[in-house]
C-alpha cells in the first residue's frame, strides 16, 4: 500500500515539474515575441492596449483618434472648430435626383448692376437655385464657389458666399481693379451630394486604405494599415512615441511587427454609393458646373485716386477678405507688397547662406521641383530616393544654400515610403535648431481629406506645438504654411478629395495657426481666383506666384 502511495506522489511531482517547464517555455516565447513584435495587440472598447490572448476589438472600425486624451483647453478648441464647420444641410429625408439642385436651371443676378462702381466698392450677387424640374428649392446647403475676373487683364479674385437656407445665396465681392469685371458662380456639389460626403466622412474613414510590406529573410507578408481598421484581427501598433499619432497595421500571420519595411497606398474602396446617390455625382451635370446669369454678368469699374488705391491694396485689418487678387497674372496680397523673383539670381541672393526645409505633401514638393529647375546653381543631390517620394536634397555650394524636402508621416498616399523614412513633421521640427538663416515651409492637407476632422486637428496640434517651441528657442526662424487648394473633380475623386473636404481642412488650418507667428501662403484663393482649370498640382504660373510670396516672407522689401 505504501509503495503504491509513494509511486502516486512521485508521479504527481513529476507531472508538476513537467507543467512548470512547459509554463516557463511558453512565458519565454511570449516575452520573446513581445520584444520582437513591438506590440501586436487587440484593442478593447476603452482604447486600452491589452494582450492579444484576452480581448477582441469591440468597435468596427477601430479609430485611434477617438480615444485620445485631451486637455480641457484642447477639448474646447476642438469643439469650437467642429462647431464652426457645421454645414447646414436640412434633414429632408431621401431626395430623388429630379428634386436635387440643377445648376443649368439655377441663376444669379447682380443686385446693384446699375450702380456706379469704383475700385474698392462692394458688389453683391444673388443666387437662386432650382431643381431639375425647374422648381425653386426651399432649402440651402449647396457648395458654391465664386470669383470675379477680367480675362484681358489676367485679373481675378474670389467672393464670399452666404447661405440663407431657403434656396437663395448672396455672394459678396470687393472690386479691386478697374475695367470690365465678370462674375462667375459654380455649383461644386448640390446639397444632396454634400449629405453623401458627410455620411462617408463619418462612416467610411478607411475608404482609402494603406498597406505595409513585412519581410524577414525569405518570408514576406503584406497587410492593411490605417488610422482606423475594421474587424477583430490582431494589430501591430505603430503609434508614434513622441506625438501620440495613432497608426495600425494588421499583424502578419508569420512575422513580427518589427519586420515592417515600407508603407504604401493600397487603393480606394469601391461601391461606396447607392444607385440613387450616384446620380448626385455626375461630371457635366452637377459637379463644378457653372450657374448662369439671368441678366448682365459683368460690371464696369473705374479707378480711384492713387492715395485711395494704395490704402485699399495695403489693408492691414485682421481677416482681410479676399486676401489678394491677380492682376496681369501676378498675385497681389492685400496685406503687404509682394516681390517678384523673376530672375534666378534674385532667388539665389534671397536664399544665400540659408537652410530651407520643405515638409509635407506633393503640393509643396512642387516648390522643390520649381526651385531646382529654375535656379541653375541649386543642384539636386541624388539620394537614391524613390521618384516623387523623397527625401530630396539640393545644394548650392557657391552661395551656401541647402534645400531639403521630406514628406509627412502617415497617412501619406505615396507609392512606397520606406519605414525608416516615415517621419512626422512635429518630430522633424523638434530636431531643428533654427535661427535667422533657417526657413521652414509646411503643407499638410490633401492626404487627410478622407478622415474625420479630429484626425487632422490632432496632427496640426502636434505641429503647432513644435512650431511654437521652435519659435521660442529661435525667434528669427521664418516659418511659412501653405494652405490647401482646389482641384479637378470627377464622380470618383469627389468621394475622396472633394473641394468640400479640403475647404474644411483649409478652414481648420487657418484657425489653428492664427496668431502663432507663422506666415501664410494662401494657395486656396490663388487657385480659385486664377483662370486656369483647378488641379491638385497647380500649373507653373500659380506655383511661381506661391514661391514669390514665400520668398517675400523670407526676404521682405525694405521699408
Amino acid at each position: 500500500m505504501w509503495i503504491n502511495f509513494f509511486k502516486l506522489r512521485l508521479f504527481c511531482c513529476l507531472l508538476a515539474v513537467l507543467m512548470v517547464v512547459v509554463l516557463v517555455i511558453n512565458v519565454t516565447q511570449v516575452e520573446y515575441l513581445d520584444h520582437e513584435t513591438v506590440s501586436a495587440t487587440f484593442i478593447d472598447s476603452s482604447g486600452q492596449f491589452v494582450s492579444s490572448q484576452m480581448t477582441r476589438i469591440s468597435r468596427n472600425p477601430y479609430c485611434g483618434y477617438e480615444h485620445q486624451t485631451l486637455s480641457s483647453r484642447e477639448r474646447t478648441e476642438e469643439d469650437s472648430l467642429l462647431a464652426a464647420l457645421q454645414w447646414q444641410v436640412p434633414d429632408v429625408g431621401p431626395v430623388p435626383f429630379v428634386k436635387s439642385t440643377d445648376p443649368s436651371s439655377s441663376y444669379f443676378v447682380i443686385l446693384n448692376s446699375a450702380a456706379f462702381f469704383k475700385v474698392g466698392s462692394q458688389l453683391e450677387v444673388l443666387v437662386h437655385v432650382q431643381d431639375f424640374q425647374r422648381k425653386p428649392k426651399k432649402y440651402g446647403g449647396d457648395y458654391l464657389q465664386a470669383r470675379i475676373h477680367s480675362p484681358k487683364l489676367q485679373a481675378g479674385a474670389v467672393g464670399r458666399v452666404v447661405d440663407y437656407q431657403n434656396g437663395f445665396y448672396k455672394v459678396f465681392f470687393t472690386l479691386l481693379w478697374p475695367g470690365k469685371v465678370k462674375v462667375s458662380i459654380s455649383l461644386v456639389h448640390p446639397t444632396e451630394g454634400i449629405r453623401v460626403l458627410q455620411r462617408l466622412q463619418e462612416e467610411k474613414p478607411h475608404r482609402v486604405y494603406f498597406k505595409s510590406l513585412f519581410r524577414s529573410g525569405r518570408i514576406s507578408e503584406t497587410t492593411e494599415c490605417n488610422v482606423c481598421l475594421p474587424g477583430s484581427l490582431p494589430l501591430c501598433n505603430f503609434t508614434d512615441v513622441y506625438t501620440g499619432e495613432p497608426w495600425f497595421c494588421f499583424k502578419p500571420k508569420k512575422l513580427p511587427c518589427s519586420s515592417r519595411i515600407n508603407h504604401f497606398k493600397g487603393g480606394y474602396l469601391k461601391g461606396l454609393l447607392t444607385a440613387a446617390e450616384t446620380a448626385f455625382f455626375q461630371s457635366g451635370v452637377n459637379i463644378k458646373m457653372p450657374i448662369n446669369s439671368s441678366g448682365p454678368d459683368w460690371v464696369t469699374v473705374i479707378p480711384r485716386r492713387v492715395k485711395e488705391t494704395n490704402n485699399l491694396e495695403l489693408s492691414h485689418g485682421s481677416g482681410t477678405f479676399p486676401s489678394g487678387y491677380y492682376y496681369k497674372d501676378q498675385w497681389r496680397p492685400r496685406k503687404f507688397k509682394m516681390r517678384q523673383f523673376n530672375d534666378p539670381d534674385n532667388i539665389t541672393e534671397c536664399l544665400q547662406r540659408k537652410v530651407v526645409y520643405l515638409f509635407g505633401d506633393s503640393t509643396i514638393r512642387q516648390w522643390f521641383e520649381y526651385l531646382t529647375t529654375f535656379v541653375p546653381d541649386l543642384v539636386e543631390f541624388n539620394l537614391g530616393s524613390p521618384k516623387n517620394v523623397g527625401p530630396f536634397l539640393a545644394v548650392d555650394q557657391k552661395h551656401n544654400i541647402l534645400l531639403k524636402y521630406r514628406c509627412h508621416g502617415p497617412p501619406i498616399r505615396f507609392t512606397t515610403v520606406f519605414s525608416n523614412e516615415l517621419r512626422y513633421v512635429a518630430n522633424e521640427l523638434n530636431g531643428i535648431v533654427g535661427g535667422k538663416n533657417t526657413v521652414v515651409a509646411i503643407a499638410i492637407w490633401s492626404h487627410f481629406s478622407t478622415f474625420p476632422l479630429e484626425v487632422y486637428i490632432r496632427r496640426l496640434r502636434n505641429i503647432r506645438r513644435a512650431v511654437v517651441q521652435l519659435l521660442d528657442r529661435s525667434p528669427k526662424t521664418v516659418i511659412v504654411i501653405r494652405t490647401a487648394n482646389a482641384q479637378e473633380l470627377g464622380p470618383e475623386v469627389s468621394l475622396f478629395n472633394s473641394d468640400w473636404y479640403n475647404f474644411q481642412l483649409d478652414t481648420i488650418l487657418r484657425k489653428m495657426f492664427s496668431g502663432v507667428g507663422v506666415y501664410l501662403v494662401d494657395a486656396w484663393e490663388m487657385t480659385l481666383a486664377h483662370y486656369l482649370p483647378h488641379k491638385l498640382h497647380p500649373d507653373e504660373v500659380i506655383v511661381k506666384n506661391q514661391l514669390d510670396m514665400f520668398l517675400s516672407f523670407v526676404c521682405p522689401l525694405e521699408t
